[in-house]
């Protein structure tokens, strides 16, 4: 038996793109277009005096300019979370919570750290502000999912050999279980060059696959960590789903999706 994605596809692809420039506007749609899901991690004191002509998507358009994405934070100030005290970080993420959820009408529970910068004391305040997962700037170069989600280090930023990396992931071997590529970066790296060729090649090439999901990172997040959860028999044969979500299994009697509450015989006694 394999763990798979929902409805049985192998293997996952995510973005995360921080700051909420207006250049989010262009990439946001190139994504949606292909079919993609990004997350975008946004300062919410910034977007308080956006207009049209500013640098930063404005209050009124985040709506339709993230619709089908996911909004997340990353600090309502952009505050370096290591030169601050515990208690201002916590304000740093709790107000761009409580903006950003006002903004969307849905809860807000993902974040990156600004500047990438994170240590022991700020992922405990990020917790207790109800972050579930954050993402670092670390770049794995590989398609491991996190040992923990409040450490989550992306595949690559877009100008790391994404393309290779896109190859990589499309010619995955078999024995990876629950492979994920996660692109990480600014929009405005596109856009303040003009240059938005290699992310336009990597869509390109990676849209339209039957084997890849293409999720948020809270629908990557709220997907694995339901398939931590689940309980098996002591002879590894029958399984229960205790959580809210369904989970896709591969057995050698073929898939199975194992509902909410559901205990299923995936194994022969």
């Amino acid at each position: 038996m394999r763990f798979v994605y929902p409805r049985g596809l192998r293997k996952a692809l995510t973005f995360s793109y921080d700051d909420g420039q207006i250049y989010d506007r262009r990439l946001a749609e190139l994504l949606r277009t292909h079919g993609m899901k990004g997350t975008f991690h946004l300062n919410s004191g910034s977007l308080e005096s956006g207009d049209k002509g500013s640098f930063f998507v404005s209050e009124g358009e985040l709506k339709e300019v993230y619709q089908g994405h996911e909004i997340a934070c990353h600090g309502v100030q952009h505050r370096s979370p290591t030169t601050i005290t515990a208690q201002q970080m916590l304000l740093e993420i709790q107000e761009d919570r409580k903006s950003l959820e006002k903004l969307t009408g849905e809860l807000v529970q993902g974040m990156s750290y600004a500047f990438g910068i994170y240590s022991p004391e700020v992922i405990e305040t990020a917790k207790n502000a109800g972050i579930k997962y954050s993402r670092t700037v670390n770049s794995s170069h590989g398609f491991f999912l996190p040992a923990d989600f409040m450490q989550w280090h992306p595949t690559c930023h877009h100008s790391d050999r994404l393309l290779e990396l896109g190859d990589n992931f499309l010619n995955i071997p078999d024995f990876y279980e629950l492979p994920l590529m996660y692109v990480w970066g600014h929009s405005f790296e596109f856009g303040r060059s003009g240059d938005w060729s290699v992310i336009e090649a990597f869509v390109d090439k990676m849209a339209g696959k039957d084997d890849i999901w293409y999720a948020s990172n809270m629908e990557i997040y709220s997907y694995v960590n339901a398939v931590r959860q689940q309980e098996f028999s002591a002879d590894g044969l029958t399984m229960y789903n205790p959580t809210a979500f369904s989970v896709w299994v591969n057995t050698e009697n073929g898939l199975m999706e194992i509902k909410s509450g559901q205990a299923a015989l995936i194994g022969e006694k």
